[in-house]
C-alpha cells in the first residue's frame, strides 16, 4: 500500500486531496494539526509518530526528522542497495524534490487536481508533471529561505539579544536573493516583438492587483498604472491622476473622487484621452459616471462601490483594477521597500523615493525641517498650499521636470527635458495649447536651477512662487533673480529625480 505524507501549514483543500488519495489506495500519514484536520473530516490517518516510533517534540518542530521517513525520502528505486536498505529497515515511504523521478512532492494547492488526474493516468504521472512538482517545491523552499534572510537583514545582535533597531540603517544588503513567482504571461512587452510576464511584487508577499473587468493588462498598462498610483498615494485628501506614458497629464485633489477626477482630466483634456487613471478613494457612482464619460484605458483605485460597477461595465474593454493602497503606502519604518531595475551593467537596487517633506501641511507657521524660504518674500497661505501640491506631483514626473499648478490641480507639465529651461518652455507650450493661464501659479522643479534663465522663464510665464531643492553653486544668482521678480522661493534641500 503506497503512503502519502501530508504536513501543511496552508490547509486549503487538503481534505479534498487527502480524500482523493485515500480513494486511490494511499495510506495517509500526517502530523499535528494536519492530522487532526483529516481525522475531523472522517479520514483514516496514521500519525507520523506511529511510523517513527517517537512522539512529536519541541512544540512540533521535530516530527518528521527520522530515518524511517528520510530514508524513504532519499531512496532511489533504480539503486538496488537503496531498496535493500528500505526492506531491511521496514521503510515504506518515498518523497522529495531531489527524488522526483520516483516520487511526487506537492507544495501548491493549485496542483491538487492535476495530481489526482495524473495518478489516474494509465501510465501514472508523467515525467514532465513530476519535474514540474519538483521545480515548484524547490522554488517554494527557496522563497521561504529568502523571506527569512530578508527579515533577518533588518535585525542586529545587541547586548539584550537579537532585535530590530529603532531606526534601520540606509545600508543595502551585502547580497540579495530574489525569488518571484510568475503571476501571468503578458501578451507582449513594450513592443510586440518582446516577450513579457508579470511576477509577484518585491519583496514577495505584496497583495497582487485584482482586475475586476476589461481586457488583460498590457506591459505598458502596468507601468502607467504604477506611475498613476504612486502620485495618488502622495495625497491623503481625495486625489485623482491621469497618466500618459508614465507622466501625469493631469493631477488634482477635490472634495470627492469625482471632483478630483474631473479636475485632473480637464488639466489637459486632449492628453487625457486614452489615459490611465488612479484614484486614492473608492470609485463611487459619481466617479464612475465621470470616468466613463470619455475614453480611458484603465483605472486603479482601492475599491469599487457596488453602485459603480454597472456604470463601469458599460465600458467593457476598460480595465478596472483594485489594489491595496494602504499596503502600498506603508510607513517605510515598518516596511522597507527596495526597488530593482535591470541594466546592462547589472541590477540596480534602491529604496523607494518618498516625498516625506510634504506629508505635513506647509505654511509660515509650520515649515517642516529642511525647508527654507530663500527669498525676501514669504509665500502667501495660498502659495504655500500650491507649492506643497506641486512638490508632491513634481517628484513623480520624468526629469528634467518643471510643473505649474494651483493649490488643487496641475496647470502645465514639462517632463523629461534636456534642460530646465526646456522643461519650462514645454510646460508653457502645453498651457498655451490648452488655453490655460499660468498667471499667479506655483511652480516646482525636481532639481535645482543651475542658472537664472530657468527662473526668469518661470516668472515670465506667470508663476509667483516656486519650490526647488536648492544646492546649486549659483543659488545666490537664482535667489537674486527671484527677488527681482518678487517671487517667493522655497528650498527643500531634497532632490527628486525620476529617470
Amino acid at each position: 500500500m503506497p503512503r502519502a505524507l501530508l504536513s501543511v501549514s496552508n490547509k486549503t483543500r487538503i481534505v479534498d486531496v487527502a480524500r482523493g488519495l485515500a480513494a486511490r489506495g494511499f495510506e495517509l500519514v500526517s502530523t499535528g494539526g494536519t492530522a487532526r484536520t483529516l481525522a475531523d473530516a472522517g479520514l483514516a490517518v496514521t500519525n507520523v509518530s506511529a511510523v517513527t516510533g517517537f512522539p512529536e517534540m519541541m512544540d512540533g518542530r521535530v516530527k518528521t526528522l527520522h530515518p524511517a521517513l528520510h530514508g524513504g525520502i532519499l531512496a532511489r528505486r533504480d539503486h538496488p542497495d537503496d531498496l535493500a536498505s528500505l526492506a531491511q529497515h521496514g521503510i515504506g515511504l518515498r518523497a522529495a524534490a531531489k527524488n522526483f523521478r520516483d516520487v511526487l512532492i506537492v507544495v501548491d494547492p493549485a496542483t491538487y487536481d492535476g495530481l489526482l488526474a495524473e495518478l489516474d493516468a494509465p501510465a501514472g504521472p508523467s515525467l514532465a508533471f513530476r519535474f514540474d512538482l519538483a521545480r515548484r517545491a524547490l522554488a517554494h523552499t527557496a522563497s521561504y529561505d529568502t523571506h527569512i534572510s530578508r527579515t533577518l537583514a533588518d535585525f542586529v545582535a545587541g547586548e539584550t539579544g537579537i532585535q530590530r533597531p529603532a531606526a534601520t540603517t540606509a545600508e543595502t544588503p551585502a547580497s540579495l536573493t530574489v525569488h518571484l513567482a510568475k503571476l501571468r504571461d503578458l501578451r507582449y512587452g513594450e513592443n510586440p516583438h518582446q516577450r513579457a510576464a508579470l511576477f509577484e511584487g518585491f519583496p514577495p508577499g505584496a497583495r497582487p492587483w485584482e482586475i475586476l473587468q476589461g481586457r488583460e493588462l498590457s506591459y505598458t498598462n502596468l507601468l502607467d498604472l504604477d506611475s498613476a498610483a504612486r502620485i495618488a498615494l502622495e495625497f491623503t485628501e481625495p486625489a485623482a491622476v491621469v497618466i500618459k506614458h508614465t507622466n501625469p497629464c493631469g493631477a488634482a485633489i477635490g472634495a470627492s473622487a469625482a471632483e478630483a477626477y474631473v479636475r485632473a482630466r480637464e488639466a489637459d483634456s486632449l492628453a487625457a484621452f486614452g489615459g490611465i487613471v488612479a484614484l486614492n478613494r473608492a470609485i463611487d457612482a459619481d466617479a464612475a459616471q465621470a470616468i466613463t464619460s470619455t475614453f480611458i484605458e484603465a483605472v486603479i483605485a482601492p475599491s469599487v462601490e457596488d453602485a459603480a460597477r454597472p456604470i463601469l461595465a458599460k465600458k467593457a474593454n476598460m480595465r478596472v483594477v483594485v489594489a491595496d493602497f494602504a499596503g502600498m503606502n506603508a510607513d517605510p519604518a515598518d516596511d522597507r521597500v527596495e526597488e530593482l531595475r535591470s541594466t546592462l551593467a547589472g541590477v540596480l537596487v534602491q529604496e523607494r523615493d518618498r516625498v516625506d517633506e510634504a506629508r505635513r501641511p506647509w505654511g509660515a507657521g509650520s515649515i517642516p525641517e529642511g525647508l527654507r524660504v530663500a527669498t525676501r518674500r514669504m509665500p502667501t497661505a495660498d502659495e504655500w498650499e500650491a507649492l506643497r501640491f506641486a512638490w508632491r506631483v513634481c517628484a513623480h514626473v520624468k526629469s528634467n521636470a518643471v510643473i505649474f499648478t494651483s493649490s488643487t490641480r496641475t496647470l502645465a507639465v514639462g517632463a523629461g527635458q534636456m534642460s530646465r529651461v526646456d522643461a519650462v518652455n514645454a510646460a508653457v507650450m502645453k498651457a498655451v495649447a490648452a488655453k490655460v493661464g499660468l498667471r499667479g501659479s506655483a511652480a516646482a522643479s525636481d532639481a535645482f536651477f543651475p542658472f537664472r534663465d530657468g527662473l526668469d522663464a518661470l516668472a515670465q510665464a506667470g508663476a509667483t512662487a516656486v519650490v526647488q531643492p536648492g544646492g546649486s553653486v549659483r543659488d545666490a544668482e537664482v535667489i537674486a533673480a527671484a527677488d527681482e521678480h518678487d517671487l517667493a522661493m522655497v528650498f527643500t534641500g531634497r532632490r527628486h529625480f525620476r529617470h
